[in-house]
């Protein structure tokens, strides 16, 4: 829902001037029904669209591998190695994917914001158990920071190779 939404602002917040040139419309409500759209910006909408339907259909894939196999791997992560593995194969061309990927991956805060408002209803997470919780999830950081910067290190010298 988030998703329709946020294309159909994008699609109707740009029109086209005497110069072909982009220029925003003066919002009124969610929507401007009153601009035209280019062409341009409608496949590239389309193309995103598509591409999202396209990531989907893997997590639909690997929900249904993890029940027809009893797998006890959610569907998503399944579905994710099997995204991965036709990559790799080269089943798939990265084009095919790359603008749907990188939008979800640019709104991926929009997914997570729904999870934490959930935590709020929960008063323990806010007592003692909230105070240690905050102290692995700092520790984890730290360490994960420190490990790919160590790594990157490594890989930026060259010392990997060797």
């Amino acid at each position: 829902m988030i998703i329709i939404m946020y294309f159909t602002n994008m699609f109707f917040s740009c029109t086209l001037n005497k110069n072909s040139e982009r220029k925003p419309l003066p919002r009124s409500g969610f929507c401007n029904f009153k601009g035209r759209v280019s062409m341009e910006k409608c496949k590239k909408i389309l193309k995103v669209i598509v591409q999202i339907i396209f990531i989907w259909g893997f997590l639909l894939l690997g929900t249904w591998v993890s029940n027809f196999f009893s797998i006890p791997l959610p569907g998503s992560i399944i579905g994710l190695v099997l995204l991965f593995i036709c990559l790799k194969l080269h089943i798939i061309k990265l084009q095919w994917i790359d603008a749907g990927a990188s939008f979800l991956t640019g709104e991926l805060l929009l997914f997570f914001v729904p999870a934490a408002v959930g935590i709020v209803q929960y008063e323990d997470i806010f007592g003692i158990i909230g105070i240690k919780l905050i102290i692995v999830i700092i520790c984890s950081t730290m360490v994960v920071m420190a490990s790919t910067g160590w790594i990157a290190e490594k890989f930026a010298k060259g010392d990997v190779a060797k």
